[in-house]
């Protein structure tokens, strides 16, 4: 019973990630590259058959692809991300937030954005 539960919970959050990374195709603030890797990521753990259907999806299929085989990001989502975390920080700032908080945010930022710029991209 209980890695049926665990497989459900991979479902559910497969399907909200994938929802999300939905809402990032008509929102421009919404990155969908990270949402897609993790409802594959999720998907492979909890129903083979939605992980299939994401594979083979016109427009997910070849994200996904291109980071199980070479860790690649694409540039628009490079620079989105890199956007967001600068937008996220600099309203931390100025709205007073600690500076703790802000040396904290900004090490994990940029520690982020590091990772995600050395990513080769499509």
């Amino acid at each position: 019973m209980r890695e049926h539960s665990g497989k459900t919970g991979f479902r559910i959050l497969s399907y909200v990630a994938l929802s999300l990374a939905a809402a990032g195709v008509a929102l421009p603030l919404l990155p969908t590259t990270p949402f897609v890797l993790l409802a594959a990521f999720f998907a492979s753990k909890g129903s083979l058959a939605f992980a299939q259907w994401l594979d083979e999806h016109p427009r997910y299929g070849p994200i996904i692809d291109s980071w199980r085989r070479k860790r690649a990001v694409p540039v628009p989502a490079k620079l989105l991300a890199c956007s967001m975390m600068t937008l996220s920080w600099s309203m931390l700032a100025l709205l007073g937030v600690s500076g703790m908080i802000l040396a904290v945010s900004g090490t994990c930022m940029v520690a982020s954005a590091c990772y995600l710029v050395t990513r080769p991209s499509f």
